[in-house]
């Protein structure tokens, strides 16, 4: 699993024109993409991860300052644009096999005590969000 940790001041996800998910004030927007070897393991890990990254205002992570987690799908993040101009998704995992380890991001960052708010998967989704720094890192497990 991959994903992509934005330390923001706010955050939302509108699809079709309404507002599916959204945090205010400190928090972490968090992409995820999920590749074809991914497991309930992995997203454990990945949950762990986020949790306790000490990346917020004075190295605090989430599950110091109960700070919420915006979670967004992004199969992209498994883009490969090495040759040529048209990136390709090989690497990406199909729907079928990805939202249920998404959502298992989700239930275990619940199950840790994180305040969750998700997009919707496989919608055309308008993320905003407010990146404070800018403070953006990537992690793999």
């Amino acid at each position: 699993m991959r994903a992509v940790v934005q330390r923001v001041d706010g955050a939302e996800v509108v699809v079709a024109g309404e507002t599916v998910g959204e945090i205010t004030g400190e928090g972490l927007c968090v992409l995820v993409g999920v590749t074809h070897d991914d497991t309930p393991d992995k997203a454990d890990r990945l949950a762990r991860k986020l949790w306790g990254l000490r990346i917020l205002e004075d190295e605090r992570s989430c599950s110091d300052t109960g700070a919420p987690l915006l979670v967004v799908s992004q199969f992209t993040l498994y883009g490969d644009a090495r040759k040529g101009r048209r990136p390709t998704w090989q690497a990406a995992a199909p729907g079928p096999v990805a939202e249920p380890l998404v959502e298992e991001v989700c239930a275990r960052l619940r199950a840790l005590g994180a305040r969750v708010e998700t997009g919707r998967f496989g919608a055309k989704m308008e993320v905003s969000l407010t990146n404070d720094g800018p403070f953006t890192v990537l992690l793999e497990v």
